[in-house]
């Protein structure tokens, strides 16, 4: 079992080294985003399926609340969290609209809409992304593997270099507190 332990921890380690070697720049074109959408009145919108959905809410969560400072709460909501528009929509239009329709509904102009999918392959969330771009808001992706339709799609794709859904997974919430912390030094400085 320790040799299985350290294995895990290993292959997690050289999935956000090979980010470190080659992706900083994708997390920064995000991060930019999100800053430029909030500077702007703007929302950040966020929606993924099952582990993406919980890390959409975290994301979400950190921004609303603090990540490591105290400050306004900033404006960021998964599109995961209302049972009854979920089930509602998934009942009367198919699964493959429940986030195309929250974003039809609350997204504007300066939002920035993110799609997380470890695969890149769930319709929902590319359905979305589709429907934020008809829109005229700004979209990014959180994807592994080969990034699937998702990575195609989004103004701003990272797809995360890993085929194990677990390791995306932990790269993916790494991302997304490193964009957090980005967006809460840049906005607090201009606070002050």
């Amino acid at each position: 079992m320790r040799d299985r332990i350290k294995d895990i921890l290993l292959e997690s380690i050289q999935v956000k080294e090979e980010l470190l070697r080659g992706h900083i720049g994708k997390i920064v074109e995000i991060a930019d985003l999100a800053i430029e959408s909030l500077k702007k009145g703007g929302k950040l919108i966020l929606f993924g399926n099952g582990g993406s959905a919980s890390d959409s809410q975290h994301i979400a969560a950190e921004l609303v609340g603090r990540f490591r400072k105290d400050r306004l709460a900033l404006p960021a909501i998964a599109l995961t969290t209302n049972t009854s528009i979920l089930t509602a929509l998934a009942n009367d239009y198919g699964y493959e609209v429940v986030f195309a329709k929250q974003v039809e509904a609350l997204g504007q102009r300066n939002d920035l809409a993110i799609g997380i999918s470890t695969s890149g392959k769930a319709k929902n969330v590319a359905s979305a992304i589709k429907q934020a771009k008809k829109m005229g808001i700004k979209t990014a992706a959180l994807t592994g593997g080969d990034g699937g339709e998702l990575a195609k799609l989004a103004d701003v794709s990272l797809v995360v270099p890993s085929l194990v859904t677990a390791r995306i997974q932990e790269a993916h919430i790494t991302i997304g507190h490193i964009i957090c912390e980005m967006v809460e030094q840049t906005l607090c400085q201009e606070e002050k």
